[in-house]
């Protein structure tokens, strides 16, 4: 048996300050969350350079935890110091950190983390006996966060950069089609495409009460609960009717039964019809999801994903567990035809056209 090679003592400080990176990173992200919840980030966008007094004022909070979270931020580079006591949110940070609506915006992420961690210890214990973490153990701020994560994305590329690449499913919905949204969360792609194509019928299908109670209110609010609604329902057991148009936006690689779920889907959506899925962006071989974007997503895979599907016993594709070659492989088993893949590229997300 050969004997243990001696580390390379320069890789070992290489990959300190790598792990000490990370380390600060988290923490970075920690103070992120923090502050998208109270609301310091858009502040200062809105108001521009701040001392801590004056901020904690605003936002009716105490000085001295703004001034601290301030120098946490500045030290990691996400907020600048421009003479002594006065910070900034630089213009170039603020799409990713204050910009609500914007297809860069990070908050919901930041909003997440720390539900995606409360489940922890129950996590560790599926690691040594098996099983998952179901989602009744999340908090809401989970289903917020990927809420607004999301939203962001709908409500700024969905319609112009998305679905514009395949014109013949805008002519069905401009001219009016009957849509189902399997998996519908809180209801904002819907909500979305009720506004675009204001002739067209949604409805939107998911197995959390919760959930549906939040896209009915945010329908609601947004004034399109005439032409769009939501039920209770696990469709892997069949939808109700056909449709022109299916639709699901990061769903599959989650369901504890995906082939089920896309054979209740191709027995719903009309021989002439569309099915839009929205999966996420990854390698077909795993070894070559590597870099920043696969750690987020493999991590997500872990918290929520992958151990939501084991939690029902079911089949745990993971977040990276749809590239493009498994998800023509399982359109072609469960009957559909035809896969075109959007040519709009996007670091998190794909957009495939199915049809029977």
């Amino acid at each position: 048996m050969a004997a243990p090679r001696e580390p390379d003592a320069s890789k070992v400080e290489a990959f300190m300050e790598k792990a000490l990176g990370d380390l600060s990173g988290a923490m970075t992200t920690a103070l992120c969350a923090v502050g998208d919840r109270l609301g310091l980030f858009k502040d200062l966008a809105a108001a521009g350079p701040s001392r801590s007094q004056d901020l904690a004022d605003r936002l009716g909070l105490r000085e001295r935890y703004v001034r601290e979270w301030l120098r946490g931020l500045t030290a990691s580079g996400y907020l600048t110091e421009p003479e002594p006591g006065t910070f900034a949110l630089p213009p170039e940070h603020a799409p990713a950190l204050a910009y609500e609506s914007g297809p860069m915006f990070l908050g919901g992420v930041h909003q997440m983390l720390p539900g995606l961690w409360q489940p922890y210890e129950q996590l560790v214990e599926a690691f040594r006996t098996g099983g998952g973490v179901p989602q009744a153990a999340y908090p809401p701020s989970v289903w917020d966060g990927m809420s607004r994560f999301s939203g962001s994305w709908f409500e700024s590329v969905m319609v112009d950069d998305w679905l514009s690449t395949f014109p013949h499913v805008v002519g069905k919905l401009e001219r009016g089609s009957h849509v189902a949204d399997v998996g519908c969360g809180a209801g904002r792609a819907l909500i979305v495409l009720a506004k675009a194509f204001p002739r067209s019928r949604f409805t939107g299908f998911d197995v959390f009460p919760a959930q549906v109670e939040r896209a009915r209110a945010n329908a609601d609010r947004a004034g399109v609960a005439d032409r769009v609604s939501f039920r209770i329902l696990d469709v892997a057991q069949g939808l109700p009717e056909r449709y022109d148009i299916v639709t699901t936006f990061d769903v599959i690689h989650d369901a504890a039964d995906p082939r089920g779920l896309l054979a209740a889907i191709r027995a719903a959506v009309k021989d002439n019809g569309d099915y839009l899925m929205l999966e996420v962006n990854s390698r077909d071989r795993p070894e070559d999801n590597v870099g920043p974007v696969a750690s987020l997503l493999y991590g997500f895979s872990v918290f929520y994903c992958m151990t939501t599907s084991l939690a029902d016993d079911g089949a745990a594709l993971g977040t990276c567990g749809l590239p493009e070659e498994t998800v023509r492989a399982l359109c072609a088993e469960a009957g559909f035809r035809e896969v075109t893949r959007s040519p709009t590229e996007d670091p998190f997300n794909v957009l495939y056209d199915v049809r029977p």
